[in-house]
């Protein structure tokens, strides 16, 4: 019985190898390591690919939340309202800043922010709401803007998961103030290793993330604020202008694996699948259903050879490292009964069709006629 992984890099990989190695050699040869003309390309190339003004690259995407956030003025004694319910950089990158995370629930379908108690959380110390695309699926960005705009609130998009999406054709990560994207190498646009991208419309807002990532430094040696060491290396962005070219072939592909779940699963007893709004393109980084039986189908598909993982297992108000802030159990009880259903199906592009039914039939007959 052969393996089905849950992601693996070889076939996208080999299918612009001769690429990837020829960009890397340019690289190498450059003499120019980090930053320089290789991410000012890259820059402008993501940019044009958003229709957005301006990009900065940075070190991680982690980074890219936590410089945006600053380069708004987020800072001891602000609030930042964000979702339960996320990979914990989204709160990380508050905490890091010296604002107050406040945390709102998620829709169970879409697994985004809860707008209604969005709302409702707005006070006068609200610095700023951090959405997340979760999974790829777009916020309803009109909604939030419509929300936050009148009391001065800013947006920061966590779009670590949706490079590509769109809501109503407008891409994600540029409805904000400011849009942050992950290129860890498990992304849509993955990379080889570690680093992100900040979209931003606002010159003030460009100039700000570009002086914060080299050391508060606008003039070489001349540190004109506190800022950090988060510059996006030069190999990284010679290899990602390469793959760019690809990503939207690439979100296709994800997006015909979950058509072939979706037809399989739709029906199944037991089994909630991946809703996607009409206004969306959802792309689908991940591909993560609901069961009450969560251990129990994870064991099975494991026993099958068939891998799956768990995003995620604990909420974030119940982080240990955020257990000063006092949440109680039971206040957020859509994320926390996510966090016992949720199952993460293998979805990456090369997943071919016979692997990716094998996978829907094994959840499929399981919940229907397993132990």
């Amino acid at each position: 019985m052969t393996k089905v992984p849950f992601i693996d890099f070889k076939v996208t990989y080999n299918e612009i190898r001769e690429d990837l190695l020829k960009a890397a050699t340019e690289a190498l040869d450059s003499n120019q390591y980090i930053l320089g003309p290789a991410v000012e390309r890259l820059e402008k190339e993501v940019a044009s690919y958003l229709n957005s003004k301006f990009c900065v690259g940075v070190a991680s995407g982690s980074d890219a939340l936590y410089l945006s956030l600053l380069a708004l003025g987020a800072g001891p004694g602000d609030e930042v309202i964000t979702t339960a319910f996320s990979f914990y950089a989204t709160a990380g990158s508050i905490t890091r800043t010296g604002a107050k995370p406040v945390f709102v629930d998620i829709e169970p379908d879409l697994f985004n922010l809860n707008l209604t108690q969005v709302k409702e959380r707005l006070n006068g110390r609200t610095r700023a709401v951090v959405p997340v695309h979760l999974f790829g699926n777009p916020c309803d960005m009109g909604a939030l803007r419509d929300i936050c705009a009148p009391a001065g609130v800013r947006i920061v998009e966590d779009t670590a998961q949706a490079f590509g999406a769109t809501w109503r054709g407008k891409q994600v990560g540029t409805f904000g103030d400011a849009g942050c994207f992950s290129f860890f190498p498990t992304k849509n646009l993955g990379g080889f290793g570690d680093g992100g991208m900040v979209a931003t419309d606002q010159e003030a807002v460009y100039a700000k993330l570009r002086a914060l990532r080299a050391h508060g430094s606008r003039k070489k040696y001349i540190h004109e604020e506190f800022g950090v060491n988060s510059r996006l290396d030069a190999f990284q962005a010679t290899l990602l202008s390469v793959k760019l070219k690809h990503i939207d072939r690439w979100n296709d592909q994800r997006r015909a694996i979950a058509e072939i779940y979706r037809d399989i699963l739709h029906n199944v007893p037991g089994v909630v699948i991946p809703t996607e709004s009409p206004e969306a393109r959802h792309v689908y980084h991940l591909y993560s259903i609901r069961t009450s039986r969560q251990d129990a189908l994870q064991a099975h598909l494991k026993s099958a050879q068939i891998d799956s993982a768990v995003y995620y297992p604990l909420a974030l108000p119940f982080q240990p490292n955020l257990a000063d802030l006092n949440y109680q159990k039971g206040g957020f009880p859509v994320s926390e009964r996510m966090c016992s259903e949720i199952l993460s199906l293998p979805l990456f592009p090369g997943l071919d069709r016979d692997r990716a039914v094998r996978v829907a039939e094994c959840v499929r007959d399981f919940m229907t006629h397993g132990a």
